[in-house]
Parts: structure tokens; C-alpha cells; sequence
């Protein structure tokens, strides 16, 4: 007996189908249910395809359910993903907090790594710098954060958390001028 004429095959491509049709329409949940029957049907090739497209509802079903009440706990999400590397997903919710809570400086601070860890070097040293305006701790902080590593030798980077004083602070002689 042909593949083609397998009743249980029949009934995978309808599923597979049916899961086409919901993930067009946004379905996710739908989908999702559609393409986990395919998965463990008769036909390997259509059950590759299926995972694909099971990988993907799993991704928006995620995304949505991501919800936060607070401008915290949208930044602990982000960082625990940049943590783990997904720099898109870090990105996207800083870029977020960013615009819903610019007078933090701990978002700003965040992002500042995340450009820093993915090479956008002048991006993180002015994310840092308004992390510094809004927080001058800040700037300790990042002296001893091993995000910036990379920034190390940039005399940017340098001058942002080693200011140059001298100029605002008298001198010993102007001190005890008679």
C-alpha cells in the first residue's frame, strides 16, 4: 500500500493543512494543535515541515503571553534573554522600555550592554552616557562590568567613567590664595 493511499496520511495532510490555514490567520493555538497531530504521523517529510511551522507558533504564542506590569519586570525579562543570547528579543523590549520609561536609568544602563555585547560601540557609550546623567552610580558600576569589556580601550569609554575633574576643582595653590 502507497503512502498516498494511507487513511492516517489523508488525515495528516488535511491537519497539516488545517494548521496552514489558522497560522495565516494568527491562530497560533489552532495551529499549534494542528501541526503536533502531523508531527507523529506517517510521512517524515510532512512531519519535518510541520515541526517548522510547530516552531513557529511556539515563538508567537510566547511573544504574546509575554506580558508586563511594570517597567521592571520588562527590563528583568530583557536581561534574562540577553543572558541567554537571544539579542533580538533583549533588544526589542529595551527598545520598548526605552520609549515607556526614559527617566530610568537602569534601561538605559541595560542598554548599554546589550549594544556593547553586539558590537554597536558609539550606541552603547550613549546609552551609558544617560545612564550616568540619571544615575552617576552608574558610572562605578560599569568599571567593573564585564559587558564593557570590549569598550575597554576606547578612549570614549575611558573618558565617560574616568572624568577629568581638574579643571572644575581648584588647584593647591588657588586653595590657599592670601
Amino acid at each position: 500500500m502507497k503512502l498516498a493511499d494511507d487513511p492516517r496520511f489523508a488525515q495528516a495532510v488535511q491537519n497539516y493543512e488545517a494548521g496552514l490555514k489558522a497560522l495565516q490567520v494568527h491562530k497560533y493555538d489552532r495551529a499549534k494543535a494542528y501541526f503536533e497531530k502531523v508531527v507523529g504521523g506517517p510521512s517524515p517529510e510532512l512531519a519535518d515541515r510541520a515541526s517548522v511551522h510547530l516552531s513557529s507558533c511556539n515563538q508567537q504564542l510566547s511573544r504574546a503571553s509575554t506580558t508586563f506590569k511594570t517597567p521592571e519586570e520588562q527590563f528583568d525579562y530583557a536581561v534574562s534573554v540577553m543572558n541567554m543570547g537571544d539579542y533580538v528579543t533583549a533588544r526589542e523590549n529595551f527598545e520598548t522600555l526605552v520609549k515607556r520609561a526614559p527617566q530610568l536609568d537602569f534601561i538605559w544602563y541595560g542598554m548599554a550592554s546589550l549594544n556593547c555585547l553586539t558590537g554597536h560601540f558609539p550606541e552603547a557609550i550613549q546609552s551609558l552616557n544617560e545612564a550616568i546623567r540619571l544615575n552617576p552610580a552608574n558610572r562605578y558600576q560599569a568599571r567593573n562590568d564585564s559587558d564593557f569589556k570590549n569598550l575597554a580601550d576606547d578612549p570614549r569609554f575611558t573618558e565617560l567613567l574616568y572624568p577629568d575633574n581638574s579643571a572644575e576643582s581648584p588647584s593647591a595653590s588657588e586653595k590657599w590664595h592670601y
